[in-house]
């Protein structure tokens, strides 16, 4: 296997929790991944270079299921703040148990931020092109701004009512992403400059964007006097642009830190109270409680099942 292949193969180990073995149907282990994939899927994440890009876009991301692919079929995808732009083929359908209800559909489409965990088919072959946006961005951006935030939804998308100058088509940008990433996310770049550069910025977007920089490293209740003002005018402030809660949105981020501090590691190397205390809970029951309500699994169970797809769409690097 190729030098090349093995940064695949190891990109997969991050992206999949859930690969399921060719002959004993037994859940994926960290320790044996290049026994089970070669060369079966395609993931790569990159930040844009560009500062008037990266100002509302935290990376572009993509990931490619052959048929030959050996990974869990219905994988989840935990509670997520950000927006996604899903970019694939016309004809490709889609399929979201949102937990209520269900979305289904073809071709391209937004993925909103959600507060449940959902479930995804990736049971057939797939190819998505992704963009991910900082939180509460669409907040400043047409068709979205001056709008209550879109919230636990998923709505199909016409690329060319979303940009008026679409200079390339679904398929041209899904084979740049396959052959050479870095010009497509100049591609990406060109194409989404004109949408982000009639953005459209105002107080309660500014408060927004400081209250993210310092949501992980402070205590909800400092953040109104770091910010220089009231609690009140920042919560009001927060939901207004994002459609969450500070203390919603501070719940998701540690979840993802924590699952992804997970599963880094093996089963036996787990020690659940300390993962209680390295996170912030006061103790394991508090943690058990966490996960049943987020994820709807006990630690115990996850730690058996690994089939929590946390960075599927946009939260892993393959480098």
């Amino acid at each position: 296997m190729s030098a090349n292949n093995r940064l695949i193969d190891e990109a997969c180990a991050k992206v999949w929790h859930g690969l399921i073995g060719e002959n004993d149907n037994q859940p994926y282990s960290n320790s044996n991944h290049h026994e089970l994939i070669e060369s079966i899927m395609i993931h790569w994440l990159k930040p844009s270079k560009a500062p008037e890009i990266s100002k509302y876009i935290e990376c572009y991301w993509f990931i490619e299921k052959s048929a030959e692919a050996k990974s869990y079929q219905y994988p989840k995808l935990n509670p997520d703040p950000s927006a996604h732009l899903i970019i694939s083929p016309v004809t490709q359908a889609y399929h979201y148990d949102m937990n209520p209800g269900t979305a289904d559909g073809e071709g391209s489409h937004w993925l909103f931020p959600h507060h449940q965990t959902l479930q995804l088919d990736h049971s057939k072959p797939f190819v998505h092109l992704g963009v991910k946006f900082h939180v509460g961005a669409l907040y400043s951006l047409k068709p979205f701004s001056g709008k209550q935030p879109v919230l636990d939804s998923v709505e199909e998308v016409r690329l060319d009512r979303l940009f008026n100058e679409l200079c390339v088509s679904e398929r041209q940008l899904i084979e740049l992403a396959r052959n050479n990433p870095e010009l497509c996310c100049k591609q990406l770049d060109t194409l989404l400059l004109p949408w982000l550069a009639n953005s459209k910025e105002d107080q309660h977007s500014q408060i927004t964007r400081k209250a993210l920089q310092a949501l992980d490293s402070s205590t909800i209740s400092e953040l109104g006097s770091q910010l220089y003002c009231s609690q009140r005018t920042l919560e009001r402030s927060f939901n207004r642009v994002t459609g969450l809660t500070l203390k919603q949105c501070q719940s998701m981020n540690k979840l993802e830190a924590m699952l992804e501090y997970l599963h880094q590691r093996d089963s036996n190397d787990i020690d659940w109270v300390e993962i209680a205390f390295r996170f912030g809970f006061s103790d394991q029951p508090h943690l058990i409680r966490y996960l049943k309500k987020q994820i709807g699994l006990t630690p115990k169970t996850y730690e058996k099942e690994r089939a929590l797809t946390i960075d599927v769409y946009g939260g892993v690097s393959s480098t």
